[in-house]
C-alpha cells in the first residue's frame, strides 16, 4: 500500500527535519504516527499526500492519499463542493439531468451516478445536512471544515487516508462521531493525533523522532507500556553509569593520594642517602611524569563515562527532565469566587436555552461542557468581567485568576523567551535565577533569544507555565480554554503534571475526556444554546 525507504526532508532554510525514515504500511492497517512537536509528523503526511517533495529517498505508493488537514484556512476562497473537488462532477451530473448530454459532461462525471446521494449521506453523517454545497468554506467554523473533509472520505472512497489532528476542532459529539468512524471505516489509515481515546483505537503505534521511525505493534496503552519499560531500562543505566562515574572519581582520588605519599617517602629516603641535586631533579621529574601520566589515564575515563552519561541524561523524556514547582493559591478551600443567578447573554437573543446558577468555590476543578457554539468562552469573559450578562447577576469575589486560551496569547509575540520570562518576574529574582527557572522548563540558554512569535504550541505553554512560577503570588485561578488543542502527546503530559501540582480552582474548556480525567475534574458545568 505504502512503503518509505530512507526519506530525507530538508526545510528550505537549509535545515535537516528528519533522515533516512523508513516504513511499509499494508492494506487496512490503522497507524497512529507520534512524535514531539517539530519532528516532522504533518511534514511527513504533505509528502505522502504529495503536497511537498521529499529531499532523498524513495516513497512508492499504490493510491492517491486522501488528506485531512490540520488546518484549512487555504481553502477559505473555495466552495465546499471546490475544496472537496467535486464541483465538475457535480455540476456535470446536473446538466445531463437537464438534457445537455455532451461528451465533456459524460467524461467528468465518469459513471458515478450517486455522487450527490453520497454527498447528502455523507454530509447528513456528520451533522452538516444544512450546508449548501456553494457556500465558501471561509463562513464554517473549524470543526464543520473538519467534517467537510472527513465527509469526503465517503465520498471519495479513497483505499488510504491520512488525518492530522483530525480532532482539534470537534466538540464531543463529533468526537464520538470520528470515533465510530475510525472504528468501523475499512481503508488504510495514517493518523497524527494527540487524543489518546482516539489513539486507543489504532493498531500500530509509530513514533517519528531525530533518529527514525520506531514502530510498537499494538495501541497507544501497548506504546505506552513499552516506553514506561525503556524508560525504566534508561533510568537503570543512568543509575549504573552515575555509580561508575563516582567510582571512577573515587579511584582518580585515591590514586593520586598514593602516589603522593610515595613521592613524599621517597624524597625523604632520598634527602638522607645525601643524593646529588642532578639525581634528585631527575627523580624528581620521573615522579611528576608518572603521575601525570596517572592523573591522565583517570581523566580520560572519567571523561569517558562523563559523556556516557550526559547522553543517556538527553535522552530522556523531556517531562522526566522538567522542573516544575507552582506555589500553592493563599485563599482558603471553599471560599466563594463566583455566584451566577439566573444569568444569560446575548444582543438579539439569548445564548442559553436556560439561564444559568451556579457556584464555584476555592480549589475546586471544574469544567465547562457543551457543543461547539454552545457559548463556553462567552462564559468564561463573564466570569473575568470581560463582559457582563444582559439578564441576572454575576458576584466575583477578589482573587487572581490567569485565563489561558489555546494559542497561549498571554505571551507578548514581539518579545524573546528571555525578555518574556523579565515581563512576569515581579518577585525581584536576579537574572541568573530567571535562567535557572527557563533552563528547568527546557530553554536552553540558545534559546532564551528566540523570539515568542517563533515558538512552537508545546514551547508556548512551557514558557507560560515559567512565567506563571517567576510571579510573587501564584493565581487563585487558572482558567484554560482548548489547551491541549496544539500540544504533541508529552506536552500535554507536562502540562498535566503542572496542572496536578497546583492546588487552586482550576476552570477548563476541553474536548479531551483523557485529560479532563487525568487532571482530575471534579464536577462539570453543561451548556446547553
Amino acid at each position: 500500500m505504502l512503503t518509505l525507504q530512507q526519506l530525507s526532508y530538508i526545510h528550505p532554510n537549509k535545515e535537516l527535519l528528519f533522515n533516512n525514515i523508513s516504513l511499509t504500511v499494508n492494506k487496512q492497517e490503522k497507524i497512529a504516527l507520534i512524535g514531539n512537536n517539530g519532528s516532522g509528523k504533518s511534514t511527513l503526511l504533505k509528502i505522502i499526500a504529495g503536497e511537498l517533495q521529499h529531499f532523498e529517498g524513495q516513497l512508492t505508493i499504490d493510491s492517491e492519499a486522501y488528506y485531512v488537514p490540520q488546518v484549512f484556512g487555504q481553502y477559505n476562497h473555495l466552495s465546499i463542493a471546490q475544496a472537496l473537488r467535486i464541483d465538475q462532477k457535480l455540476n456535470a451530473l446536473k446538466e445531463i439531468l437537464n438534457g445537455i448530454t455532451t461528451e465533456e459532461n459524460f467524461n467528468l462525471l465518469n459513471d458515478d451516478w450517486t455522487i450527490e446521494n453520497r454527498c447528502k449521506e455523507a454530509l447528513k453523517h456528520w451533522q452538516l445536512d444544512n450546508l449548501d454545497l456553494s457556500l465558501k468554506m471561509g463562513a464554517l467554523s473549524g470543526g464543520q471544515k473538519t467534517k467537510v473533509f472527513l465527509a469526503g472520505i465517503f465520498i471519495h472512497q479513497p483505499e488510504l487516508v491520512l488525518l492530522d489532528e483530525p480532532g482539534n476542532h470537534l466538540d464531543i459529539l463529533g468526537r464520538q462521531l470520528l470515533y465510530s468512524f475510525i472504528q468501523s471505516i475499512k481503508c488504510t489509515l495514517l493518523v497524527v493525533s494527540h487524543d489518546r481515546k482516539l489513539l486507543n483505537l489504532l493498531n500500530m503505534v509509530c513514533e517519528l523522532s531525530q533518529y527514525g521511525i520506531k514502530v510498537y505493534g499494538g495501541n497507544y496503552d501497548f506504546y505506552k507500556e513499552q516506553k514506561q519499560i525503556e524508560n525504566d531500562a534508561l533510568n537503570h543505566d543512568i543509575q549504573n553509569k552515575e555509580k561508575a562515574l563516582r567510582k571512577a572519581r573515587e579511584k582518580e582520588r585515591e590514586t593520586i593520594q598514593r602516589q603522593q605519599k610515595l613521592d613524599a617517602r621517597g624524597k625523604k629516603k632520598q634527602t638522607k642517602a645525601g643524593m646529588g641535586k642532578a639525581m634528585m631533579d631527575k627523580m624528581k621529574n620521573d615522579a611528576e611524569n608518572s603521575s601525570s601520566k596517572l592523573k591522565s589515564v583517570h581523566i580520560e575515563k572519567i571523561d569517558g563515562i562523563s559523556q556516557e552519561l550526559s547522553a543517556l541524561r538527553s535522552s530522556r523524556p523531556d517531562i522526566d527532565k522538567i522542573k516544575l514547582g507552582f506555589d500553592h493559591s493563599t485563599l482558603h478551600k471553599g471560599k466563594i469566587l463566583f455566584t451566577a443567578k439566573n444569568i444569560n447573554f446575548g444582543y438579539t437573543q439569548p445564548i442559553w436555552k436556560e439561564n444559568l446558577n451556579f457556584q464555584i468555590s476555592s480549589g475546586e476543578r471544574i469544567s465547562f461542557s457543551g457543543p461547539n457554539g454552545s457559548g463556553k468562552t462567552t462564559l468564561i469573559k463573564l466570569l473575568l468581567g470581560d463582559l457582563e450578562p444582559k439578564t441576572g447577576t454575576i458576584y466575583r469575589a477578589e482573587n487572581k485568576s490567569v485565563y489561558i486560551d489555546q494559542d497561549y496569547s498571554l505571551l507578548a509575540n514581539e518579545l524573546n523567551v528571555y525578555e518574556q520570562a523579565g515581563q512576569f518576574n515581579n518577585s525581584s529574582l536576579e537574572d541568573h535565577e530567571i535562567k535557572i527557572r527557563l533552563n528547568r522548563f527546557l530553554f536552553s540558554k540558545e534559546e532564551w533569544e528566540k523570539p515568542c512569535s517563533a515558538l512552537s504550541g508545546g514551547e508556548r505553554m512551557r514558557l507560560l507555565l515559567c512565567c506563571l512560577t517567576l510571579n510573587r503570588k501564584s493565581p487563585d485561578t487558572i482558567i484554560l480554554d482548548e489547551p491541549t488543542n496544539n500540544l504533541d502527546i508529552q506536552n500535554v503530559e507536562i502540562l498535566t503534571a503542572a496542572l496536578n501540582q497546583y492546588q487552586g480552582t482550576l476552570i477548563v474548556v476541553s474536548h479531551d475526556e483523557t485529560f479532563l480525567e487525568q487532571i482530575e475534574i471534579e464536577r462539570e458545568i453543561s451548556l446547553k444554546s
